[in-house]
């Protein structure tokens, strides 16, 4: 069941630092899996280790991958939509028509500025979806880009003996 809780909340979002890192310009131009192309919004995770896991997953690199900052969303006592994953059926499906529709819906109709939603690549883990547009968005704050560390062992190819 969908459903609106207050917040705050923190979240935190890794992306390359040679664009914007807050402001939805990215899924804008080439939309992701809450949104079509043409509604910008900011995607970031509710723990530092699914924005790391999101980000891997997006890049499509077997190496460190450079250039990469994160920052932590600070999202004071407003408005917050949660779905979970039984409530739409169909969201986690590699055809994204069902999740584009529920996120374009929420994003033109501004019923919140944050929207909660299950993760693809960590299950139990969830994404912190933020509408630039919403009269709310003023409220959310964010810190200064800082670079990521990652760890060697992530992109390590072990051989079996």
């Amino acid at each position: 069941m969908v459903f609106r809780r207050k917040g705050p909340l923190r979240a935190w979002r890794i992306a390359d630092n040679r664009r914007p890192i807050y402001d939805g310009t990215g899924a804008m131009v080439w939309g992701a899996r809450w949104n079509s192309p043409g509604h910008p919004v900011i995607y970031a995770s509710a723990s530092f280790a699914c924005a790391m896991l999101e980000r891997l997953a997006h890049a499509g690199i077997g190496s460190i991958p450079k250039d990469q900052h994160s920052i932590t969303i600070e999202i004071p006592a407003i408005d917050i939509e949660e779905m979970t994953a039984t409530d739409v059926s169909g969201w986690d499906l590699p055809d994204l028509s069902v999740s584009r529709a529920y996120g374009d819906g929420w994003l033109l109709s501004k019923r919140t500025a944050v929207l909660i939603v299950p993760s693809v690549v960590a299950r139990p883990d969830c994404n912190v979806l933020i509408n630039p547009t919403h009269p709310d968005f003023p409220k959310i704050a964010h810190s200064k880009p800082e670079p990521v560390v990652w760890d060697r062992r992530l992109f390590q190819r072990k051989s079996r003996k």
